[in-house]
């Protein structure tokens, strides 16, 4: 077996198979065994109230959240900062990183719902229902694969800490998206969070795969000292 093949199975494969196991056990664990136990048993009184709060202002922000993570826009976004990434490093590692990371979340999302059968919250929805159950939050999990994915890469190719830092602050898309998805009805608190742990482990597993540490002295080759010096 090659090292090609080998690499795959241990990175990539097996770690997201394994994820999908933990995905389809917790949607199990909400939906069979703690669905009478705490903190389940107060999750419809948080979808409530942030009904309760619904004002026309927040509408439209909601909406801009969750259209920004919808289906359409996750594929334009990702294929355009893959084609910008590959064009400005002259490389397919990371191209490839963000691409398998958005990939891997949508493939254990739409896996775990074909197994966990939940229904929405019993609020008014605000969105029209896919043919998905709730558990978990496609719109959050996608969200958090590419918006921590880039923020993951632009933290990698920056020297500057400030500029560094201030990278972190894609993760407020996620975040949007989460609050966004309970808020329009669509969403239960635990969705969400289920859905920031497979987002958040794809991008784990690979960059682990296709992101080595020790290629920093090649990346900075790679990059115009235009990018570098900003």
């Amino acid at each position: 077996m090659s090292d090609v093949v080998v690499r795959a199975l241990t990175r990539v494969l097996l770690p997201v198979a394994l994820l999908l196991g933990v995905m389809v056990a917790l949607g199990l664990l909400v939906t069979k065994v703690m669905v009478h136990m705490w903190p389940l048993t107060v999750e419809d009184s948080v979808n409530r109230e942030l009904e309760r709060e619904r004002t026309a202002e927040w509408n439209a922000v909601s909406l801009v959240f969750s259209t920004l993570a919808s289906t359409p826009a996750i594929v334009a976004v990702t294929a355009l900062a893959a084609l910008v990434l590959r064009l400005v490093l002259r490389r397919w590692r990371e191209p490839v990183f963000l691409c398998a990371a958005v990939t891997a979340q949508a493939i254990i999302f739409y896996l775990t719902t074909l197994a966990i059968d939940r229904t929405r919250p019993d609020v008014d929805h605000m969105d029209t229902s896919p043919p998905t159950s709730s558990f978990p939050s496609g719109h959050t999990s996608a969200a958090v694969a590419l918006y921590l994915g880039l923020a993951v890469l632009l933290v990698r190719l920056t020297h500057r800490t400030g500029l560094r830092a201030a990278c972190w602050l894609l993760l407020i898309i996620p975040a949007g998206v989460a609050l966004t998805r309970m808020y329009r009805g669509m969403h239960h608190p635990t969705d969400v969070v289920a859905s920031f742990l497979n987002g958040g482990v794809c991008v784990w597993v690979m960059a682990r795969a296709f992101l080595p540490e020790g290629s920093y002295r090649v990346r900075q080759a790679a990059i115009p000292r235009r990018f570098l010096r900003a």
